[in-house]
């Protein structure tokens, strides 16, 4: 493998990188095609490298320790019951250089004006179902779909204020989206604690080095929901499962830096088709609410009955105007998987230009000729429910390799 060969910088780099090798065929963040270090990682490597092995020790103790006085968790549910787990911290960063980070910026802006117009869609004309751009069974029958909610406009005009993607680089290089999120979006909060951390690790070589810093990022996202109020007298406030979340921290963390209330469905209520807080000076106007609950469990009218944690009459709210979803209800059938193998041609007949960041190559198998293709090349697929809103890979018990088609295609097809 061939390093870095300045005079002033090959020894400490091949001291630092001499145990390290990447994996065949898998495009790497460290090195070039040839072996070369890529050159917006040198300034950190030769920091990293002039460090002492205890320093750095203690360093990434540094690290570890800010985020554990922070009290930064994540609820893991399991067969035992809930844990909290400490958030796990990569010391080292991924550091990307501006071009490529500009692909990535441009590709997703271009991609958050398509999966607007896609759910303004559905929720509208429904346009691309009559057009034969999307079937109609796959958006009937996802369990994201929110009948209700058809033919209301958002009070804003924005279905979508906040979004969030899983993305990942091809063996080429070439990045990839690999799953949209817009239902209730979530790891801003833990970003900004990450970054905070990693500040601490390394903050001689932050602070001179050309990072893009995060907290404008929310000081205009906070404006905005501000904005959105229309009325000064009503209050922005972000709604919550409860404690009980497993991003509960997170929900905490940010309304606690954004200067918002962190309410329950519990605390609401819908008085007169507006939307109202209990508070102790009596009941007061929510006209924005940025929700981290799933949109089916927030209205136990007319949505998912069974829900005890939402707020009775909010989806009538919502409908009279007089209140704005961030984002709006039923915005999660985004999310499904088998979408992905739509939105190339959406976005030729949408946006008239091809996606600019593409995503992993998917096929539903709810067409015959789809589906013969895929029964053809099934040892070199994966395959998954249509339906599914899970990250893709993230679970053996519902992601399985081609080799196990014959044994699980028929509930899949049925899917």
């Amino acid at each position: 493998m061939r390093l870095d060969e300045t005079a002033d910088s090959s020894d400490l780099f091949n001291g630092l990188l001499k145990s390290y090798r990447p994996f065949p065929g898998v495009s790497d963040e460290l090195l070039n095609p040839d072996g070369g270090v890529r050159p917006v990682w040198r300034p950190f490597l030769q920091h990293l490298a002039s460090l002492a092995p205890e320093e750095v020790g203690d360093r990434f103790a540094r690290g570890n320790q800010y985020l554990n006085d922070a009290g930064v968790y994540f609820r893991q549910y399991g067969q035992d019951g809930a844990n909290e787990r400490e958030w796990p911290l990569s010391h080292i960063p991924v550091i990307i250089a501006e071009d490529d980070w500009q692909v990535i910026v441009d590709g997703l802006i271009q991609r958050a004006e398509l999966l607007e117009g896609v759910v303004a869609d559905l929720y509208g004309e429904n346009r691309l179902v009559a057009e034969g751009y999307v079937p109609a069974s796959l958006i009937a029958k996802s369990p994201e779909w929110q009948r209700p909610l058809v033919g209301i406009t958002p009070k804003s005009g924005h279905f979508l204020h906040f979004l969030a993607f899983e993305i990942g680089r091809g063996p080429d290089g070439t990045w990839w989206v690999l799953s949209d999120r817009a239902q209730t979006p979530s790891g801003a909060g833990f970003a900004l604690e990450n970054r905070v951390a990693t500040g601490r690790v390394f903050n001689e070589f932050f602070a001179r080095a050309n990072v893009h810093r995060l907290a404008g990022f929310f000081r205009r996202f906070r404006d905005h929901l501000v904005d959105l109020r229309g009325e000064t007298d009503s209050r922005v406030s972000i709604l919550t499962p409860g404690p009980l979340n497993d991003t509960y921290f997170e929900h905490a963390y940010i309304a606690r830096y954004l200067g918002f209330m962190l309410l329950e469905g519990e605390d609401l209520t819908v008085h007169n088709g507006r939307l109202m807080v209990r508070t102790v000076a009596g009941l007061k106007p929510v006209s924005v609410l940025w929700r981290r609950m799933d949109a089916a469990w927030t209205d136990p009218v007319e949505l998912e009955e069974s829900s005890h944690i939402g707020t009775a009459g909010l989806v009538q709210a919502v409908r009279e105007g007089s209140v704005t979803m961030v984002n709006a209800l039923g915005t999660g059938i985004l999310e499904t998987r088998a979408l992905f193998a739509f939105l190339p041609r959406i976005s030729e007949h949408l946006l008239g230009e091809a996606l600019k960041l593409p995503n992993v190559a998917t096929w539903w198998c709810g067409e015959e000729r789809t589906r013969d293709y895929v029964k053809e090349h099934a040892e070199k697929m994966m395959f998954s429910p249509a339906l599914s809103t899970a990250l893709p890979f993230a679970s053996a018990q519902t992601d399985f390799l081609g080799q196990d088609f014959n044994k699980f295609h028929k509930g899949i097809l049925e899917t």
